[in-house]
């Protein structure tokens, strides 16, 4: 069952990013290049994720005990902050900048079959594996 639950929210979460066009590179980047060609309408989007987390928290807080799955919520105590949250964060930002896509558009942009994200995917893979080995090297 929590399989199911996780396939239809992956579903619901890939048919936002599609519908709201995320995945298109071009449309992220005249977001982010702010200019006389700047398009603005990607707030919505955040704008309404916004809108929704906070939704949900206040559901959690005021009529949830535990999640549906689970036997508590695991909720960050704090904010920390390290190398490795810090780089991660500049390497999320080049990528989105440079290239106009992050993880989870790229994943729903896939099924495009554009050479692009699939080398953007590729790059990503690569980065991933190689922060797991130079991470290991230095733990």
């Amino acid at each position: 069952m929590k399989s199911l639950i996780a396939f239809i929210a992956g579903l619901i979460f890939s048919t936002g990013l599609i519908i709201s066009q995320m995945i298109d590179p071009g449309k992220v980047l005249a977001f982010l290049t702010i200019n006389a060609n700047w398009d603005p309408s990607l707030i919505l989007v955040m704008g309404a994720g916004v809108f929704l987390m906070w939704g949900a928290n206040l559901l959690r807080r005021t009529h949830m005990s535990a999640p549906l799955f689970a036997d508590v919520f695991h909720i960050p105590k704090g904010w920390g902050f390290d190398g490795r949250l810090i780089l991660g964060a500049v390497f999320f930002g080049l990528g989105w900048g440079l290239v106009g896509l992050c993880p989870a558009p790229m994943l729903a942009a896939l099924v495009s079959f554009k050479g692009e994200v699939w080398l953007f995917f590729a790059a990503t893979c690569a980065g991933v594996l190689s922060y797991v080995k130079i991470y290991k090297l230095f733990k």
